[in-house]
């Protein structure tokens, strides 16, 4: 009875929210400029806002013309002068966390601004938005009748110059509010573990006691602890363990790949799954529809967007434009100003717009992450999608996956080579790989145009790894954890010849 009544004060909390995400939805372009000049008005007299004469920015154009595009590297000696105890350089108070961030492709590590406003108007606040959205959508909803299942990165923080570094899970995580952690599972002890495969151990014996109604996790980490679940209880499924779990939260990697794998772990049509995009650099976007794959971005965060669309990114003939230029299905590269201070950062996400009106998005791939060896343009999107429904059609299951180009040499044409690591694998491995790339073909016109009678590419070659081939990986690079995640397409071949160099070990 009194969890019942928690759930109904606590429901009807979190949903009065609605409204304001109402006045965003209908007031897109409005909102953003009101975020804009905030932030502009709020860092005048940093050195930063100095350098660029924040004071004379009253409106976008001086802005785009005044201040150029950075990337992490050209932002770094800023942010390492942050971390080093200097304040006011460009976010008006001092920044006392910085989530580490190593990528996907870089061996050093990207130390990223969080500042107090983002932690709360922007993380926190975010948190709060997934669950409004949700209990929204479903009135009867008893997510606060038991607990949410967790699962974050595995590193412990560390102080240096009176600043505090490390995943930003752990940020949130040493910063959240009591109440909060009540409502979750495991402790905050446990979930801020460093050794991933003991912390594996420990979560298992903690949450398999629990009544979970709740899932929020990186659906390629998530899957590998569900399955030792399901190992150590001898269930049949985790609905069989956890009856009353209605609902996954997922991001940081596609869900397409795992999606079969996931109905199968939680054989329920009503079981509902809300995907989120967020990073070190903040919260971008919340699925706010059931059964959906479209996220609403979320524009009262304290980050202001702009967009550079794919076809002259990087060129010479780059454009810039704000979210009131962006149209329909164009691959964007995001760019963001944030409330930690981020100016005109090149996140490296590229995104897909699905609707203006609201503004929803689907997340496409990475700037550094597609293959355009020979013009194919091939994207994340369309691999995972590819490699889903030929996964459907031949019933079988995947744990990871990477792409990169075999370059032509001589008179030999070029072709996409494939490591696929298999959890149930084909009985005809050359036939799938036949389907898979006839697949491709049907979601990308360019590859479909240079793989035409072999014109520019052949078919392409795919490997089956050995089980366990990118987990060794990630463990040897100390990747191993909840926000690592294994880099899907590559224009180079350095993954790729590791793995396979990995997998004759």
């Amino acid at each position: 009875m009194a969890l019942t009544i928690i759930n109904s004060i606590a429901s009807w909390i979190l949903k009065q929210r609605i409204h304001q995400i109402d006045l965003f939805r209908k007031y897109p372009n409005e909102v953003q400029n009101d975020v804009f000049l905030s932030l502009i008005k709020a860092n005048e007299k940093t050195i930063v806002g100095k350098q660029y004469d924040y004071s004379s920015i009253k409106n976008y154009k001086t802005f785009s013309e005044r201040i150029p595009i950075f990337t992490y590297e050209e932002f770094e000696p800023l942010i390492e002068r942050s971390r080093r105890g200097e304040a006011n350089i460009f976010w008006n108070e001092p920044i006392r966390w910085f989530a580490k961030s190593s990528g996907t492709t870089n061996a050093k590590s990207k130390f990223i601004p969080v500042s107090t406003d983002s932690l709360e108007n922007c993380h926190y606040k975010a948190a709060k938005d997934l669950l409004c959205l949700y209990l929204n959508n479903n009135e009867n909803s008893q997510l606060f009748t038991g607990k949410g299942l967790r699962l974050g990165g595995s590193k412990q923080l560390y102080e240096d110059n009176n600043t505090i570094f490390g995943d930003l899970s752990a940020i949130l995580i040493d910063n959240m509010p009591f109440w909060a952690e009540l409502s979750s599972t495991p402790s905050n002890k446990t979930s801020l573990m460093a050794e991933w495969e003991v912390k594996m151990n420990a979560i298992i014996n903690e949450v398999k006691n629990e009544n979970v109604t709740s899932f929020a996790g990186v659906p390629s980490w998530m899957l590998v602890l569900f399955n030792k679940i399901i190992q150590e209880t001898g269930r049949e499924n985790l609905l069989d363990l956890w009856p009353n779990a209605e609902v996954y939260f997922h991001g940081g990697v596609s869900f397409e790949p795992y999606r079969d794998q996931y109905h199968k772990l939680l054989p329920s049509d009503k079981f509902k799954y809300y995907e989120i995009y967020n990073a070190s650099e903040g919260f971008f976007a919340i699925q706010d529809q059931n059964y959906s794959n479209e996220l609403l971005l979320m524009l009262d965060y304290g980050i202001f967007y702009e967009f550079i669309p794919m076809e002259t990114f990087g060129t010479s003939n780059q454009k810039i434009i704000p979210l009131s230029e962006v149209e329909l299905n164009k691959n964007y590269a995001m760019v963001i100003t944030t409330n930690a201070g981020l100016l005109r950062y090149l996140i490296g996400d590229t995104v897909r717009f699905t609707s203006l009106l609201p503004y929803r998005i689907k997340i496409t791939g990475r700037t550094k992450h597609h293959i355009n060896v020979f013009g194919e343009e091939l994207m994340i999107e369309n691999t995972d999608r590819a490699l889903a429904k030929t996964c459907s059609m031949f019933n079988v299951e995947i744990a990871e996956y990477t792409v990169a180009p075999i370059f032509m040499e001589g008179k030999e044409k070029g072709a996409h080579e494939w490591i696929v690591e298999f959890t149930k694998e084909p009985e005809d491995i050359s036939k799938f790989a036949e389907v898979l790339d006839k697949n491709i073909q049907s979601l990308n016109s360019d590859y479909e145009a240079k793989r035409h009678n072999n014109m520019t590419l052949n078919h392409l070659v795919l490997h089956k790894a050995r089980k366990g081939l990118f987990y060794d990986w990630l463990k040897i690079d100390d990747k191993l954890g909840g926000q690592h995640k294994v880099p899907r397409l590559s224009n180079d071949r350095k993954l790729l010849e590791k793995l396979l160099e990995l997998q004759n070990k």
